[in-house]
């Protein structure tokens, strides 16, 4: 026999507008503080942060944010995430829907793609240049199965920053939201000697064959390998 409290979705759903609502209240009243404290495109203000990043978390422990700005132009982008979990995907959307109109600040979901497509990317002290990887799109059976080629594959994947640089390529081709919702996984693999003799393509040209292949897919999660 079942003895246990059976849990209302409903009542989870109130409490997550609730905790939604208590985050955007807490920007409204704060966000020209964070603003402010903007220094060289560096945002400082350290306790305002970490409150934003403790109420998120009680919201989806998987929800991430961060700020943008291009060149001083136009107004500062807070940008949210879910750290590639596509579970959560819903979760950053009805957050970023529920947002208020603010001035001098945007609000979106995901990271889009970037136009130009940056040629190089700086991770802690590495110097990653978008050149150094190549890339195969397969589609099997009716899933784009993603392979990037790197050299010196690393064991520990999240340790490395050159995946997390490729990560930032990623994103800057294809979007976030695309990268989880229809590349069904993702792999690693040991760049050859001479890529083009495997079929292989540079990673810049990635935009062109995923935006050819990916009406070919319907929108799934993501696995990386």
């Amino acid at each position: 026999m079942n003895t246990g409290t059976a849990v209302d979705p409903n009542h989870i759903m109130k409490h997550n507008r609730e905790q939604i609502n208590e985050f955007w209240q807490q920007v409204e009243q704060t966000i020209d503080l964070l603003l402010h404290s903007q220094q060289e495109s560096h945002f400082e203000a350290d306790m305002l942060l970490n409150q934003y990043s403790d109420i998120l978390r009680e919201i989806d422990s998987n929800l991430t944010f961060h700020f943008e700005r291009d060149e001083d132009e136009g107004p500062v982008e807070m940008i949210f995430g879910c750290d590639g979990y596509p579970e959560s995907i819903g979760m950053v959307l009805s957050l970023v829907g529920a947002a208020p109109k603010l001035s001098g600040i945007q609000f979106k979901a995901f990271n889009h793609r970037y136009d130009p497509v940056p040629g190089f990317i700086n991770v802690g002290d590495e110097y990653c240049e978008l050149t150094d990887y190549w890339f195969a799109l397969r589609l099997v059976d009716a899933k784009l199965r993603l392979e990037v080629y790197m050299d010196d594959v690393p064991k520990e994947l999240d340790l490395d920053p050159r995946v997390e640089a490729v990560m930032i390529f990623l994103d800057a081709l294809i979007g976030e939201y695309e990268l989880m919702t229809r590349i069904w996984s993702l792999d690693w693999l040991e760049r050859p000697a001479d890529p083009r003799d495997y079929g292989l393509r540079p990673l810049a040209e990635l935009r062109e064959v995923f935006d050819r292949d990916k009406a070919a897919v319907a929108p799934i999660g993501m696995t990386m390998h």
